[in-house]
């Protein structure tokens, strides 16, 4: 899919690529077509090795509202199945996200209410404008944010997590910034001076280093004896691999590395 409708998708000359939810009369909010259309985006660019950094950000003042109202209204009387079917398809976007083998960086333009916070969990890097809100809202329409979960409880951790999937309260960008949803946040005239900082950052490292440094917090908090055990023989292949041996060369030599040739 390269002719998208409700995203953008645009790279530049460093390899990084921006991708704009577009549907602002919406509030960027997800249907069917929007959710299909970032998966297959997340996918081709994981793929693509001029790539070397994300963006992920929403059209006009908010990032995204979570769920279009009237796509909701169209699964009204969906069976079990179907609705089983179409969070399947919700869980794909959000694992391609996850598993993006490029530095994800989440640019929170303004509000991410329900799934549009589950994104911004997905997010390696999140840097919010100071008058954005967030909060897991599904239970005051009676739902849960079942699909989303196991990426937000990854991000701030059980304890918050449950004080506001219960609740569904809005909370503020200080408060998502305290509990580790964001990482950054700063005023809205120094969003994209914050985000070009975080990119910048990111083009320092090799890769294929990066690719393997966002595996690394799910693989250390496997069982002790299984991550002391993988985590030697990971480090091992990696040394001896084409990337290292230029890093450690060009660190030797004082000189940038070849990745870093262009300008990163």
């Amino acid at each position: 899919m390269s002719d998208y409708a409700t995203i953008m998708l645009e790279t530049d000359d460093r390899g990084v690529a921006t991708l704009t939810m577009q549907r602002p009369e919406v509030r960027n909010a997800f249907n069917e077509q929007l959710i299909a259309e970032l998966r297959a985006a997340a996918e081709a660019l994981g793929a693509d090795p001029s790539v070397r950094v994300v963006v992920l950000t929403g059209a006009g003042g908010v990032f995204s509202a979570g769920a279009d109202l009237n796509w909701m209204r169209s699964m009204k009387d969906y069976t079990v199945e179907e609705n089983s079917a179409d969070s399947r398809r919700m869980d794909a976007l959000f694992r391609a996200l996850h598993d993006l083998p490029k530095p994800l960086v989440g640019r929170i333009n303004g509000h991410a209410l329900g799934g549009g916070a589950g994104l911004v969990a997905v997010c390696d890097i999140a840097i919010a404008v100071e008058d954005a809100h967030f909060g897991f809202t599904e239970v005051a329409l009676g739902l849960v944010p079942a699909v989303i979960s196991p990426y937000v409880v990854r991000k701030i951790g059980r304890s918050f997590a449950r004080a506001v999937f219960v609740t569904g309260e809005r909370f503020a960008a200080i408060h998502a910034l305290e509990h580790g949803l964001v990482h950054e946040v700063v005023p809205d005239d120094v969003l994209d001076e914050a985000v070009d900082d975080a990119v910048r950052r990111c083009l320092r490292a090799g890769p294929q280093a990066a690719a393997t440094a966002k595996t690394l917090p799910e693989l250390a908090l496997a069982p002790l004896d299984e991550a002391t055990t993988r985590m030697p023989e990971l480090i091992a292949r990696v040394r001896v691999g084409d990337e290292a041996q230029e890093g450690m060369a060009a660190f030797l030599d004082r000189r940038r590395p070849a990745w870093r040739q262009s300008g990163g």
